[in-house]
């Protein structure tokens, strides 16, 4: 029975909806972001729920903040249960003008922060022989694609690691669930760094744009999809028809998936010239 829950990225999107959901069922709640005004709007709104909600401002690439955090949860809400690592950011730029300084950003918050959040709760949930880590991956976590090699980079390495993982917690009682979303109606865009994709420079207002579409799914139906998987016991969870159209499509015809993906980003790029 989940009882408690860390949640890093909570203060929107997804982070925030499993908030939502979580605490319409009488969990406990940690919640960290980078944005403490979106922590507290959070907070506040959550209040009539009558549950513990306490949170905590945390950049997920600080190790030693991320274990203080950690400390703190356990002690303001108990042994934690179920740890969301969800926080991530965005980057849109070309592998030849890519900065190596953009590249340890994203890869420092996107895969570290996992990193980070599961050895911070995996040794005492071994210790108790419970618990569940979420760690979000990405449809860009099953392929590649242009423009976004530092985003894709990260999330395949989260896949990995979340690979290994489960092989390793078999028989431990503590499980690991694998979480590979497509579109979402997030501010990942807005929040993140645009810079440069196959029809050249371009600025958050365009990447924005052209994502919107795509956004399929709401946070609120993401939070719902995830804590499903969860109680099932699934480790990996899809979110969305469209992370279930191209999982199956790059698995089962990988060269009809890489045609049908060029052909498209062909017809993107004659769109915006």
């Amino acid at each position: 029975m989940i009882k408690t829950a860390f949640i890093t990225g909570a203060a929107s999107g997804i982070g925030r909806a499993l908030a939502e959901n979580l605490a319409n069922s009488g969990v406990a709640l940690y919640l960290t972001d980078v944005n403490e005004a979106g922590l507290k709007d959070v907070q506040k709104d959550l209040q009539d729920r009558q549950v513990n909600v306490q949170i905590g401002v945390l950049d997920v690439s600080d190790r030693a903040a991320f274990e203080d955090h950690a400390k703190r949860a356990v002690e303001t809400i108990g042994d934690i249960d179920i740890v969301f690592n969800n926080a991530g950011v965005s980057l849109s730029d070309m592998v030849h003008t890519g900065s190596y300084e953009d590249y340890h950003w994203l890869m420092d918050i996107n895969f570290w922060g996992v990193v980070h959040g599961t050895k911070a709760f995996l040794d005492d949930m071994l210790a108790r022989k419970t618990g569940h880590i979420v760690n979000i991956s990405s449809v860009f976590g099953l392929v590649g694609v242009p423009s976004q090699s530092a985003y894709c980079a990260a999330k395949h390495a989260v896949k990995g690691f979340n690979e290994s993982l489960y092989y390793e917690l078999i028989g431990t009682g503590v499980q690991v669930h694998s979480v590979h979303p497509g579109g979402i109606d997030t501010n990942i865009v807005v929040n993140g760094r645009q810079k440069q994709n196959l029809s050249g420079k371009v600025s958050t207002d365009d990447v924005q744009e052209n994502f919107k579409p795509q956004a399929i799914t709401t946070p609120a139906k993401a939070a719902e999809t995830i804590m499903n998987g969860v109680r099932k016991g699934e480790y990996k969870i899809l979110i969305g028809p469209d992370a279930r159209a191209l999982d199956r499509m790059s698995r089962w015809f990988p060269k009809l998936w890489q045609k049908l993906f060029y052909k498209r980003a062909t017809k993107d790029i004659q769109r915006a010239s």
